[in-house]
């Protein structure tokens, strides 16, 4: 039980920060850009070191206990690629409205940590396409619906973050801590685009607060609901799940992190970054996350 209240800690930490990148956008006086690059490549190295030397061999080794070789094999590579298409799923049923990730420029946030400076408004605000081009953005009601929308695509797609973050802690949790730290890294910048829209919609830094933290929270209950319904269906009177399921879960939680990190993370770097930032946040993290396993065995 202690196991379960230390994964369900860990996860509310990533969650949480979310709540880390808004309070950055209000208190911090300018973005460094260098720091998101190395930090998200970091995320990336830890996810896709853990993914396949740990969590993917966790899953082989549970489902080949049970189903026997190759079979567990062929049920573990199965996992992964389930995995993969879950969350690519969410990403193509529940679009962000807006990259998550977004780099937002400092004429857009310094009125959120500096109460003097002018407040653009709708009409006025400028923000960049991918295509490095300038659009004006309409009007309040359409930034609050995409600070809004943005909210509920990132509390969405951070259902399977949770439950990744929440099964590793919960069967190894050395295993979970740098899996949390590497997912809370990730959600700084959501933190970030779901605080700008709404404060310029409302002029509020409590409401944008509240939702951009709001969001992170579904981390969480998605690691709660998700525990709940195993233990109802597979749990047995024990409580315990088996093995086997455990085995194809790992599959699907390796997959789910290879994903977010060549779909998000790593993108991400390269746009925040210069030169060979990303690679070397990706390095480090990779460096970081195998002396801790090796330390800790």
């Amino acid at each position: 039980m202690n196991n379960v209240w230390f994964a369900l800690g860990l996860t509310v930490f990533a969650g949480m920060a979310t709540g880390i990148g808004s309070a950055i956008a209000f208190m911090a006086k300018r973005t460094n850009f260098r720091f998101l690059s190395i930090a998200t490549g970091f995320s990336a190295g830890v996810m896709l070191y853990v993914s396949f030397v740990e969590i993917f061999i966790k899953g082989v080794d549970s489902l080949v206990e049970s189903y026997g070789d190759p079979l567990g094999h062929w049920i573990n590579a199965a996992s992964f690629f389930g995995g993969m298409a879950l969350i690519g799923i969410i990403d193509a049923l529940i679009p962000h409205a807006e990259n998550p990730h977004e780099i937002h420029t400092e004429f857009e946030t310094a009125p959120l940590h500096d109460p003097d400076a002018p407040l653009p408004n709708a009409e006025m605000l400028k923000m960049k396409t991918t295509a490095g081009e300038e659009k004006h953005t309409k009007h309040n009601a359409k930034l609050m619906r995409m600070g809004m929308f943005t909210a509920l695509a990132i509390a969405i797609h951070n259902f399977p973050e949770g439950l990744a973050t929440f099964l590793a802690a919960l069967e190894d949790p050395s295993l979970g801590i740098p899996i949390a730290i590497a997912i809370a890294l990730h959600n700084i910048p959501e933190g970030i685009s779901v605080s700008v829209p709404i404060f310029y919609a409302t002029g509020n830094r409590k409401k944008a607060f509240f939702y951009s933290f709001l969001s992170g929270l579904a981390e969480p209950v998605g690691a709660i609901i998700a525990y709940g319904v195993l233990r109802f269906f597979v749990g047995g009177d024990a409580g315990v799940i088996p093995s086997e399921v455990m085995g194809i879960l790992f599959g699907g939680v390796a997959g789910i992190m290879v994903y977010i990190s060549l779909d998000e993370l790593l993108p991400t770097s390269r746009a925040y970054g210069k030169g060979h930032d990303s690679l070397f946040g990706l390095v480090a993290g990779m460096l970081v996350m195998a002396l801790s396993l090796l330390l800790m065995r």
